[in-house]
């Protein structure tokens, strides 16, 4: 098939969070199952372009949103053929990949717009318009009303995919005249018009083909009032084309045995390894090595979601008492800094806050720590939890989203399970699983049987990406 992917992210060019990881490995994934897959993205200045090797595409091209008209250019990667980026300086020239400038839906309007204008230059009829989060969501109505007389889309169905429903886009109604719907402004949600404000997002689940999301129980979750976001009865309504599809991962990256990050390399058969790589991550973060103590580990953006303000009532009790330690690298929200500040503050000798992000770090917390924490409130995929089980660190998660998909309760009655997820965001929920996993901690063939059911899992791209093929298929029939 062939495949057009709007996304405002996608590694190695721009990442905020997992929408880029996805978008770096699933087109790839994609191609090698035979699709032609071509991926549009901004040409922010925070991309090193002189590093690559660029070819030009499209020399000059107009693209016009009411009284705006933006000339842009676009490029492809020759060491990425599937990476198609929009260069437009006015537009993508702001030092960071998001803004809270007035034009901030310009910017990804002129991006999905520049996508099928491209697509009418080179002749590329695709099977799928391929919609990624509320920068892409106005395409698959915008492919009805303006190119709907182009015989070059006439077979085109369009897939919107939600990577986290909580950012939708919403604009004031007097952002009306920059959607390129003149003469068809009946077609958007007449009552939220009439209220004032446009949401993007909404409009993608009404006028998409399909509908996906990065989890099957994120894609029921989203249908409910707790975590719908104020569309949940939108996504109800079209419940059968609502499908959940897990990330997957990129096992030549985040892999033990091929790790270049690691001081020590392992796998399921050499375990101990794994121990030598705690011992150099410790060195690293400055805290002692202390035999038969698990060690703990976080690795995330500190915002509210992620669920860290449950910690000051748990994890205060066990570092006193010893039984455990800490690492953490991320940063965010003042508050949530704070949390971590605060513990390395009263406990040194245990617990190392790093307030800053390195991708070789993370590496190497996933393969030295113990156990791997993602208390979040809720959790449209998680990949974190992904990476941990192959590093044979074992997760400590609430039960939510991809996280409930992903990491199956521990059973010592048969050796099953792969982590310890709680049921009840609560306090007390996080300090049974914490308790759980320190307690199978201490009896070491339970603990290697741990390890070895989540180096098991495959979560590989090339599994996940059939599941989009499959979905692909589906549409286009």
């Amino acid at each position: 098939m062939k495949i057009l992917a709007v996304t405002s992210e996608m590694v190695p060019y721009a990442k905020t969070g997992g929408l880029a990881d996805v978008m770096g490995a699933l087109p790839q994934a994609l191609g090698r199952q035979g699709h032609d897959v071509r991926v549009f993205l901004p040409l922010y200045d925070t991309i090193e372009a002189q590093h690559l090797r660029l070819e030009v595409m499209i020399e000059s091209m107009e693209v016009q949103l009411g009284a705006h008209r933006y000339g842009v250019r676009v490029v492809r990667d020759l060491d990425n053929p599937a990476a198609y980026l929009v260069y437009c300086p006015a537009l993508y020239h702001r030092g960071r990949l998001y803004t809270r400038d007035g034009d901030e839906h310009r910017r990804f309007l002129v991006l999905g717009l520049a996508a099928l204008h491209a697509a009418q230059r080179m002749g590329f009829a695709p099977d799928v318009v391929h919609c990624h989060d509320w920068q892409a969501s106005l395409l698959p109505l915008l492919l009805r009303v303006r190119f709907g007389w182009d015989r070059l889309f006439a077979g085109s169905r369009t897939l919107l995919t939600i990577h986290n429903l909580n950012y939708q886009g919403r604009l004031p109604a007097s952002a009306l005249p920059d959607l390129h719907l003149s003469g068809s402004e009946h077609l958007l949600h007449q009552e939220q018009l009439r209220g004032g404000m446009i949401n993007l997002l909404l409009h993608g689940i009404l006028y998409a083909d399909g509908v996906s999301t990065v989890s099957p129980t994120y894609a029921r979750e989203i249908q409910t009032p707790e975590r719908g976001a104020e569309l949940d009865a939108f996504l109800r309504a079209r419940t059968s084309t609502v499908v959940g599809v897990l990330n997957g991962v990129d096992y030549g990256v985040w892999s033990p045995e091929v790790d270049p990050h690691l001081a020590h390399r392992y796998s399921a058969d050499t375990l101990d390894g794994k121990e030598a790589n705690k011992e150099a991550l410790l060195r690293e973060a400055g805290l002692p090595y202390v035999p038969g103590v698990p060690l703990i580990g976080v690795v995330s953006r500190l915002v509210g979601q992620k669920g860290f303000e449950l910690l000051p009532e748990v994890l205060p009790r066990m570092l006193a008492r010893g039984e455990v330690q800490l690492v953490a690298l991320g940063s965010g929200e003042a508050r949530i800094e704070g949390i971590f500040e605060r513990l390395q503050q009263r406990f040194p000798r245990q617990v190392a806050f790093l307030r800053a992000f390195s991708n070789p770090v993370a590496h190497r917390i996933e393969a030295g720590a113990d156990l791997f924490l993602m208390p979040s409130r809720y959790e449209p995929c998680g990949l974190n939890q992904l990476y941990s089980l192959r590093y044979g660190t074992v997760p400590v998660v609430h039960q939510t989203g991809g996280l409930a998909d992903t990491v199956q309760l521990w059973s010592p009655r048969d050796g099953s399970g792969t982590g310890f997820p709680f049921a009840h965001y609560t306090a007390e929920g996080l300090r049974w699983a914490l308790g759980a996993a320190v307690e199978a901690y201490r009896d070491r063939g339970v603990w290697r049987q741990l390890q070895r059911n989540g180096m098991a899992q495959d979560y590989s791209w090339d599994r996940q990406a059939g599941l989009y093929s499959a979905l692909f298929e589906r549409l286009t029939r």
